[in-house]
């Protein structure tokens, strides 16, 4: 999954109200891990969702799929990396996750597609200046 265009990562530990009885993270709860490091990212580029609705957008996921390679356990650290691998005619973000010696636990990928608040109309285009802060983050890399 590496290779991304604009990466970024957050760290977390793993608390008791994420885990199952076995003391491992349950399976729904590594969305909320890709949502902390998809905000991360989106900051990053300067199109966070407040800036997204400042300007009329808003970008519901239309697409999650997550492969679990390994657990994550209780009280463990943990770093998340996203990855914006697209960016013109949606968002599309891929995930790694990593457990405390390393070692990839996770591997994941969202899609969001942009729509207009005002009118609540899908677009098949980013908006111009998500795609404008993009480029310009990518032109000082």
């Amino acid at each position: 999954m590496k290779g991304g265009l604009i990466s970024a990562e957050a760290e977390f530990t793993v608390e008791f109200y994420d885990v199952d009885s076995m003391e491992v993270v349950w399976h729904g709860n590594y969305v909320k891990y890709m949502e902390m490091a998809r905000c991360v990212l989106l900051d990053k580029i300067g199109f966070g969702y407040k800036e997204m609705v400042r300007h009329g957008y808003a970008f519901p996921v239309t697409n999650i799929s997550v492969k679990y390679v390994r657990p994550l356990l209780f009280g463990e650290r943990a770093r998340i990396k996203a990855f914006l691998v697209e960016y013109e005619n949606r968002l599309r973000i891929t995930y790694e996750i990593y457990n405390s010696a390393g070692e990839l636990t996770t591997k994941a990928e969202s899609s969001q597609l942009a729509v207009r608040m005002d009118t609540k109309a899908s677009l098949f285009e980013c908006p111009p200046v998500l795609i404008q802060r993009v480029e310009a983050l990518l032109s000082r890399a």
